[in-house]
């Protein structure tokens, strides 16, 4: 009686080892890199691209996560999310694109008087993010990412005073 419970026993014990393994041998590998992104979106009221006591974050803002090709340059993935009431956004991505050059850009600004985005090349508003778990990063889950900013078309009477706070002379005429 004895040798049949632990005949039993070693039974059931083998049936979830084996069902255990054959769910990671089923699994593919990019079902392992799941990444979130969390970024902001601020209104530039100074028009230098930095976050200042003056800036304000935006809610409604749109941002895109677009991931490129290495040796290509063709467009991989894309993703877009719109920020909430504090202006972060979140954005999930599932799979590896260590082969890939991936950076979030800013799409539209829910405030018409401060929606102007750096056209130039040097200027560029982008955040780059590496989204694979080959890179020494040791939490790869969670990726937050600069804030990004969208400008006024004229900075406030303020600005001068806050980047004297600052000990900052920016290359801005007021």
């Amino acid at each position: 009686m004895a040798s049949k419970t632990i005949f039993f026993s070693f039974l059931v014990v083998s049936a979830v080892c084996l069902s255990t393994l054959a769910g990671f041998v089923a699994a593919d590998a990019d079902d392992f890199d799941l990444f979130q992104i969390q970024g902001s979106v601020y209104c530039d009221t100074c028009r230098v691209q930095f976050v200042t006591r003056l800036s304000k974050f935006l809610e409604g803002a749109k941002v895109k996560l677009e991931c490129r090709s290495r040796t290509n340059g063709t467009l991989t993935l894309t993703k877009e999310a719109i920020t909430d009431k504090s202006g972060s956004y979140k954005i999930e991505v599932t799979g590896d694109h260590e082969e890939e050059l991936c950076e979030l850009v800013l799409v539209q600004s829910p405030d018409s008087g401060c929606s102007d985005v750096s056209r130039d090349a040097y200027l560029r508003n982008a955040a780059k993010i590496s989204l694979t778990a080959n890179d020494g990063i040791v939490s790869h889950e969670t990726r937050i990412v600069n804030p990004l900013g969208f400008m006024v078309k004229t900075p406030l009477a303020d600005c001068p005073a806050a980047f004297k706070e600052l000990g900052i002379v920016p290359d801005v005429i007021f």
